[in-house]
């Protein structure tokens, strides 16, 4: 395992071309020698914007990330390729690589802007502003830098397996690099599997294996606003659905299929 770096102020340092180092502000939540995947997704849609800076009038209207494994505490790199090219759609893939091996993959289809404000509509109402709620201390339920770095603001009293909650950092994505309102967003969503825990961390696990973001409205602001709700099946698997907000309201939905079993016995 590779130490973190040493930076205060940023999830992710780079240290070459497409090649990243961890901080301390990414430590995981289920293990301390992990990464917390949130950071990561925020950092790869980061890169896909990098590599479609030719293409501005292209959106990110889903993404799909896939969990092929642990995220090891470790440098890695991310590597960008278009899958089908168009001139009004496009679809492009991400692969974060540790240790040689592919952990993490994400497709994302991005659609031309165009001006449809006289026919938008059917989004649901907006939450309250988070300045005007108390903060909620995530620590109370999980450990990991990660956790540690949020500002977490909840709409009422969390709930098992529901709750409503606006979360925001004071850190910056990349240490030095200018990131995008999305990637930003982007990074904080995956805590929407944290907020609202049907069980308890130390007695059951329910990792995601994935997270898939569909946007109706590109995000803007430095909050990231989760209407989650969670559901445990009888088989083992479980799923926690979001409905995702800006400061000016709904932006889209989150889902993240889950793995659920017992803590092992100590």
């Amino acid at each position: 395992m590779i130490a973190a770096t040493g930076s205060e102020s940023s999830y992710f340092e780079r240290v070459g071309v497409g090649r990243f180092a961890p901080t301390r502000h990414v430590g995981g939540a289920w293990a301390a020698d992990e990464q917390h995947f949130s950071p990561l997704g925020g950092l790869i849609v980061h890169e896909i914007e990098r590599a479609r800076q030719g293409r501005p009038d292209l959106l990110i209207g889903r993404i799909t990330f896939d969990i092929l494994g642990r995220i090891a505490f470790e440098e890695f790199d991310i590597r960008v390729e278009t899958v089908r090219p168009g001139r009004t759609i496009e679809l492009v893939q991400a692969t974060a690589t540790i240790g040689g091996r592919a952990t993490v993959t994400a497709r994302a289809w991005l659609l031309t802007a165009e001006d449809t404000g006289s026919v938008a509509g059917g989004e649901p109402d907006p939450l309250p502003d988070p300045e005007s709620l108390t903060p909620w201390p995530l620590t109370s339920v999980w450990s990991g830098g990660y956790i540690a770095s949020l500002d977490t603001r909840p709409v009422g009293v969390p709930q098992p397996g529901r709750t409503t909650a606006w979360v925001s950092s004071p850190l910056d994505l990349v240490a030095g690099e200018q990131v995008s309102p999305l990637a930003s967003y982007v990074a904080l969503v995956d805590t929407a599997n944290g907020i609202a825990v049907r069980q308890e961390p130390t007695k059951w696990m329910f990792p995601n294996l994935d997270l898939t973001i569909h946007l109706y409205r590109q995000p803007e602001g430095s909050w990231t606003g989760l209407d989650t709700s969670v559901t445990f099946g009888r088989t083992g698997q479980g799923l926690t659905s979001t409905v995702l907000h800006d400061i000016h309201g709904p932006v889209g939905h989150a889902e993240q299929i889950l793995t659920v079993r017992p803590q092992p016995e100590p």
